[in-house]
C-alpha cells in the first residue's frame, strides 16, 4: 500500500510533535516528493519548509537551509505572501544556525517586511525579535534596541512585560 502525500505530511507532523525530528524529516521529504510528482508545487514547498524546521531541530542547519532554499520563490509565484515570509524566516533561522549572522539578519528583515504587508503583526514581531537578538549578539546594541522596539510595536496584543520594555526602549531612543 502506497501512502499519499497528505498521509506522509500527517505522519511527519506527528513525528515532529513527538520530537522524532529525523523521522519527521523523512516523512516530509516523501510528502514533498509526492506533491512534486502530483504538480502541487505549493504543497511541496510547504513540506520542504516543514523538513527545514525539523532538520534545524535535529541540529542540521546546513541541511535545513538546503531544504528551505527557493521555497520563498515558489510561494511568491503563487501569490502566497504569508508563506513566502515564513519560508524566508526558516531560511534565516538556518543561516543563524550556521553563524552567518549578517545574512540571517537581512533575510529576517525581508521576512518582516512581507509579514507587515499582509498585516501579520505577531509573526512580524517574532522575526524582528530574532533580528534584534542577532544584532545584539554581534555588538550592534543601538540597532538591536530599535529592532526590538519595532517588534513590540508590531504585536497585536503586547504583554505587560513588552509594554514596559517598549516604555524603556523609547527612553533610550
Amino acid at each position: 500500500m502506497t501512502l499519499d502525500p497528505a498521509q506522509f505530511d500527517a505522519r511527519g507532523k506527528k513525528a515532529f510533535a513527538e520530537k522524532r525530528f529525523l523521522d519527521a524529516v523523512e516523512y516530509f521529504r516523501q510528502a514533498a516528493e509526492g506533491y512534486t510528482l502530483g504538480r502541487a508545487g505549493l504543497l511541496a514547498a510547504e513540506m520542504r519548509n516543514n523538513m527545514s524546521v525539523a532538520l534545524l531541530q535535529a541540529g542540521k542547519p546546513q541541511e535545513a537551509l538546503d531544504a528551505a532554499l527557493d521555497t520563498d520563490k515558489v510561494f511568491a509565484s503563487g501569490n502566497d505572501v504569508k508563506r513566502q515570509a515564513m519560508a524566508l524566516g526558516n531560511q534565516a533561522s538556518a543561516l543563524e544556525g550556521l553563524y552567518r549572522y549578517d545574512e540571517a539578519i537581512a533575510v529576517y528583515e525581508r521576512s518582516a517586511e512581507l509579514f507587515s504587508s499582509v498585516n501579520e503583526g505577531d509573526l512580524r514581531a517574532m522575526v524582528l525579535k530574532s533580528a534584534a537578538g542577532l544584532k545584539l549578539k554581534t555588538g550592534r546594541i543601538t540597532e538591536s534596541a530599535f529592532k526590538m522596539m519595532g517588534s513590540v510595536d508590531a504585536k497585536q496584543n503586547p504583554t505587560l512585560f513588552e509594554r514596559i520594555m517598549k516604555f524603556f526602549l523609547r527612553i533610550i531612543k
